[in-house]
């Protein structure tokens, strides 16, 4: 049956059509719809991890055992995960095991640009990627194969563009697939005696990596009528070499971009009169050739920076070739905002308010950067800046002790923040940790976490009580405020900041947008009453704006949560009264 679905769905249905039986992933974009579209498969177990280094631990437990397994993240997810990635290239698998990382060029949603390539090559393991959701089915498919084939684990490479678009695919049967399990030390312990003897294994396996990459299908090359110039390509980049250039230039596709083949690409070249690679990011394949002595064009005319698209591609080729047309387009930005009624909101103003430093950390909450609030001050990875806190403080001496806070949310918590507030403890750091619990994964896209009672399925499970976790790492100081309350958040956080020992303040309110949320009626604006002054402004609330000297209030956006009428002084804004 044919479909039109996302390149995630594609991946998913190429899992479940392989006999993939065990998944555990960590949600991440723009890598999320893959585990949520195949959690709904009743024949495959599926699971929300507190981290990616857990998943891929987890989803090789799964291959040890003789089941198919999958876990899935975003590229800076695999950062996380690599301790295990690099030692399961010694140990290889059982049964198959595919991992899924999705790169981010462009930084949609992510805090750096980083090109998973570079893991694939050394961690010596197999990438596949595909460049759009026929591909994406099938290749998924295909990495089982060769996980089995090869026994390694094999990264599947998503983008953005990919995972996101939509594209035809001709759906299978599921075929189940199991392998028995057999101890064998020498293979999966790996002590340095066994990795010693692992090592020329990993390279003998590339060695036939790249005798299959010279044959495989999903290298191919496609003819075109003018051979002054040849492409070689991959992902998105190859669509819009497609577009831009249609069947006019030969183009060298691959598929498998990791190991990449020798003699085909030679081959390639030498019927070309001058060979380009067109990739996004790095210059991955570009090396590679330049490697085999091999002339091209590459990062010196599309950049490494940013992802490419059609009109990129056009732009370069006509300016430098004069292949296809120069276009220009502009588009006009659109900055993130928090929602209106976000949670995060009055607890940032409060920040500000105090002009306190703030270490903070990757979620929604991230947007506390943001102008008019402006109060966070760095954020780098999952669960740093609690680490960061700690460092901070200490560094000082004492000096900004009751001027410093980490922020950092409840599932990024879970993610990697539990060790940094150990390390408070357990060195006795003078600062205050502020978990912004909104009772779900927001960011994301509402995905289940260890502190909501639920698992991915919906179904309910265990609930890890912050309060409890906090005392139980050596924190005696834990408070719960309510971050609508303006005047609580004041004097808690000014209390945990004068207290010489570390704290943690929990700020406790569920995310806006969730369905079971039960909002107040939208606020309104006595003309008479306000005088313009803006201080409702300073909140940045996309459900205010001024009109004509006077505050306005949009009631399709605002849920009544009332924090913008704790700042006005005049009484202008007004709440719904309680019936």
């Amino acid at each position: 049956m044919k479909q039109l679905i996302l390149g995630n769905e594609a991946v998913a249905r190429g899992l479940y059509e392989a006999g993939c039986s065990f998944v555990s992933s960590y949600p991440g974009t723009p890598s999320t719809e893959i585990t949520e579209a195949v959690a709904k498969y009743p024949e495959v177990y599926a699971e929300w991890a507190p981290n990616e280094k857990v998943a891929m631990e987890a989803a090789f437990g799964a291959a040890l055992a003789g089941r198919r397994s999958f876990c899935g993240m975003k590229h800076v997810g695999l950062n996380v995960a690599a301790d295990p990635l690099f030692t399961i290239s010694y140990t290889g698998v059982n049964a198959g095991m595919v991992i899924g990382v999705a790169d981010d060029a462009g930084m949609h949603s992510s805090q750096n640009e980083q090109d998973s390539r570079h893991y694939a090559r050394a961690a010596k393991i197999p990438m596949l990627e595909p460049s759009d959701s026929a591909e994406a089915l099938a290749f998924a498919k295909l990495a089982y194969q060769l996980s089995e084939q090869f026994d390694t684990p094999v990264l599947l490479k998503m983008c953005t563009r990919v995972s996101h678009s939509q594209s035809v695919v001709e759906t299978g049967e599921r075929v189940e697939v199991t392998k028995e399990y057999q101890k064998d030390i020498a293979k999966y312990v790996m002590m340095p005696g066994n990795a010693k003897k692992r090592h020329p294994v990993v390279e003998a396996r590339t060695k036939a990596l790249i005798a299959y990459a010279e044959t495989a299908d999903i290298n191919r090359v496609e003819a075109g009528t003018d051979n002054s110039i040849g492409i070689i390509t991959s992902s998105t980049a190859y669509q819009y070499v497609k577009e831009v250039c249609g069947d006019t230039y030969p183009v060298l596709k691959l598929g498998m971009i990791w190991p990449m083949p020798v003699e085909k690409i030679k081959a390639f070249a030498a019927s070309v009169e001058k060979l380009v690679i067109v990739e996004e990011l790095d210059g991955f394949i570009e090396c590679h050739c330049r490697d085999l002595g091999i002339d091209c064009v590459g990062k010196e005319n599309f950049s490494n920076i940013d992802e490419l698209m059609p009109l990129t591609v056009a732009s370069k080729l006509a300016e430098v070739w004069e292949v296809g047309a120069k276009l220009d387009a502009a588009i006009p930005p659109r900055p993130p905002v928090m929602c209106a009624g976000c949670p995060h909101r009055g607890l940032f103003y409060t920040l500000k308010k105090n002009k306190l430093t703030v270490l903070g950390d990757i979620g929604c909450y991230t947007l506390g950067a943001v102008a008019p609030l402006a109060a966070v001050d760095s954020v780098i990875c999952m669960g740093a800046s609690v680490s960061g806190l700690h460092g901070f403080s200490k560094s000082q001496q004492g000096a900004m002790d009751n001027k410093t806070v980490a922020v950092i949310g409840d599932s990024t918590f879970m993610h990697s923040g539990i060790t940094g507030l150990v390390n408070m403890a357990y060195n006795e750091s003078n600062a205050t940790v502020i978990i912004v619990d909104n009772s779900i994964t927001g960011m994301t896209g509402h995905q289940q976490n260890p502190t909501t009672g639920f698992n991915l399925k919906g179904d309910p499970c265990a609930k890890i009580d912050l309060e409890t976790l906090c005392r139980a790492v050596g924190i005696k100081r834990v408070r719960v405020i309510d971050p609508y309350n303006l005047a609580e958040c004041d004097a808690v956080i000014k209390e945990e900041l004068a207290a010489n020992e570390p704290s943690v303040i929990i700020s406790r309110r569920p995310c806006a947008l969730l369905k079971y949320v039960k909002h107040k009626k939208p606020l309104t604006v006595d003309a008479d009453k306000c005088v313009g002054c803006k201080a409702c402004m300073k909140i940045g609330c996309p459900a205010i704006s001024i009109i004509d000297g006077k505050a306005k209030v949009d009631s399709t956006q605002c849920v009544g949560c009332g924090v913008c009428e704790q700042l006005c002084k005049f009484g202008a804004l007004q709440g719904a009264k309680e019936e």
